[in-house]
């Protein structure tokens, strides 16, 4: 009997071992850390409207955006990979993120489609592109690389060709989960909020995005070639009513991952 009541013991004592040990390295997902990515700077103005810099207009709504978290979010860390009018490497703004161990990367840009009436915002994830306007637009955003020296060692071979695209074929991003997650809420804000029109989440292969390793969105918050969104981007309005969708999105989004847990 003394024997029974040891075994019994014993398995009981493991059980609890076991129950306490995996609620001690049960992981805990926390959005602590965000870095807000200007897109374009310095030498590289991205596109332009009538009287917009893409460059100017993505770092106005970045700057804005990071004050929202800053003031209203205690405790979450905003990093810039640029706070004023200089350039950087695609591979340089995805290494702010990496080391900063970064829980949300967020790129903000803007868009143009010459001789077209496109308008509306896109949010892009990390993926394969699915239409042939998606890969055009990665295209013009990964072209940025071109600019930098010995560009196809930094980039493992990547050159922008459509072959080397492949690439992205081969690379499933273990993020694309919480990176859509966050890009349909943002969405949903520009639509229902902020009274913009939303083109919908997709995906293309931005080198920025491929070189994350936390869940990474990049917004394209406007046509700067369609004249009326020039001028709503070119207003602190404008910019403002982005930023403030964006935050929404962002607190939604950390409220949701991390209730989770």
């Amino acid at each position: 009997m003394p024997v029974r009541n040891i075994g019994i013991t014993a398995v009981l004592v493991a059980i609890t071992l076991l129950n306490s040990s995996s609620t001690l390295i049960k992981p805990e997902f926390k959005v602590d850390v965000v870095v807000i990515d200007a897109g374009h700077g310095g030498k590289d103005p991205g596109t332009r409207g009538n009287k917009t810099l893409e460059k100017d207009v993505a770092l106005k709504i970045a700057l804005k955006l990071g004050h929202h978290i800053e003031k209203n979010v205690p405790g979450v860390k905003v990093i810039y990979t640029r706070k004023d009018d200089r350039y950087l490497a695609l591979d340089e703004r995805a290494d702010i993120a990496n080391k900063s161990k970064a829980d949300l990367f967020i790129c903000i840009h803007a868009n143009s489609l010459p001789g077209s009436k496109a308008l509306g915002t896109e949010t892009y994830v990390m993926g394969l592109h699915k239409d042939n306007s998606n890969f055009e637009l990665a295209k013009r955003e990964n072209a940025v690389i071109l600019m930098d020296d010995n560009y196809k060692e930094r980039y493992e071979g990547f050159d922008n060709s459509p072959e080397s695209y492949i690439l992205f074929s081969l690379t499933q991003s273990a993020y694309q989960e919480s990176s859509l997650l966050f890009a349909s809420k943002i969405e949903d804000q520009f639509k229902l909020r902020a009274g913009r029109k939303s083109r919908g989440v997709k995906q293309a292969g931005f080198v920025v995005l491929w070189r994350t390793t936390m869940p990474s969105v990049l917004i394209e918050t406007g046509f700067l070639s369609n004249s009326t969104e020039e001028q709503f981007l070119r207003t602190d309005s404008g910019q403002e009513l982005i930023a403030s969708g964006i935050y929404r999105a962002f607190k939604e989004y950390k409220s949701e991952v991390e209730s989770i847990n």
